[in-house]
């Protein structure tokens, strides 16, 4: 399944969250298919963004094991669905608005838990999903130069074709 498609059930199981299990399993959800779309653009996508994409995987595994309880495996885990990156723009913009509903619902449960160990869990998901966060702007900030650097081209070889002999 596509990521963008996979990013947006995630989004409607979060909006569904009513306990506080829910949310924090749609939390680890949410690391898990970061994980996933990050060693899938190390991978496969653009050369330049492979470091940061490295860099996604690895703070969606560390979510994912702070985040570890037994209540949020049920229904599978969405991110193994995960076949292709067709948009990487799309599927990072996405998913970066996905971390931060996140955050703010693990904010949520945090401030209504009595749960000291909860509490801290939350916290410390808090931190993962706010550094998963930075790793998709920074993605995001390198494929929007790229394109603009793309776009550039064709109009520099215009303007020189049209200077005329030196």
């Amino acid at each position: 399944m596509d990521a963008v498609r996979l990013v947006k059930a995630g989004q409607h199981a979060l909006t569904q969250s009513r306990s506080a299990l829910d949310i924090v399993a749609e939390a680890w959800q949410a690391q898990a298919l970061a994980q996933a779309i990050g060693s899938h653009l190390a991978a496969t996508g653009p050369p330049d963004l492979r470091g940061e994409a490295r860099g996604l995987s690895e703070a969606g595994s560390r979510g994912c094991a702070i985040l570890a309880h037994p209540g949020m495996r049920i229904g599978g885990i969405r991110a193994t669905q995960l076949s292709e990156v067709s948009d990487p723009a799309g599927a990072l913009t996405a998913l970066g608005r996905l971390l931060g509903d996140v955050a703010m619902a693990l904010v949520s449960v945090a401030c209504a838990t009595e749960e000291e160990g909860l509490y801290w869990q939350c916290m410390e998901a808090i931190d993962v999903a706010d550094e998963s966060s930075d790793r998709v702007r920074g993605m995001l900030r390198r494929l929007t130069i790229r394109e603009q650097e793309r776009q550039q081209r064709p109009s520099d070889m215009v303007r020189d074709s049209t200077a005329g002999p030196p």
